[in-house]
């Protein structure tokens, strides 16, 4: 039993002392250099779809040695115009181009300039972008440290 106990003792002096020599690393660092490089990348689909319209309507005339042949200057009717583009109905109502003055000149044997014009409402310009961008960024970092 003596035996048993001595070897009993011994085993456990072991893990004692094998417990006690076991000691924690911790390191010492003097200097050192972290670097880091990090990439990004995207693409960004862009579509731009702009529609612009006139809501009046517009009648112009300008000129030398010119008069209207009735005294009106204006047209005298109107006309309504319906559109439909993609889904979407309108309708306006314009001056009707039929009924327009009639111009003159006033002394014939002289020079004359003239000029007309007639916008009325409705789709003026219809812009269409398909834009695709990417972009890329490069961050390098680079830290260097000592004590």
């Amino acid at each position: 039993m003596r035996i048993l106990l001595l070897a009993l003792y011994a085993g456990f002096d072991l893990l004692v002392t094998a417990a006690a020599v076991a000691i924690p690393v911790v390191p010492n660092f003097q200097q050192g250099v972290l670097s880091s490089t990090t990439r990004t990348t995207s693409k960004v689909v862009e579509v731009i779809n702009s529609y612009e319209y006139r809501t009046g309507y517009e009648y112009t005339v300008s000129g030398t040695n010119i008069a209207p042949a009735n005294g009106a200057i204006a047209p005298a009717s109107l006309t309504s115009t319906t559109n439909t583009l993609n889904g979407v109905s309108s309708r306006w109502t314009g001056l009707d181009p039929a009924s327009k003055p009639i111009w003159n000149i006033v002394k014939q044997n002289k020079a004359f300039q003239f000029s007309e014009t007639l916008q009325g409402p409705g789709l003026t310009n219809h812009t269409l972008i398909n834009r695709e961008t990417d972009i890329e960024s490069l961050t390098e970092t680079t830290s260097t440290f000592s004590q």
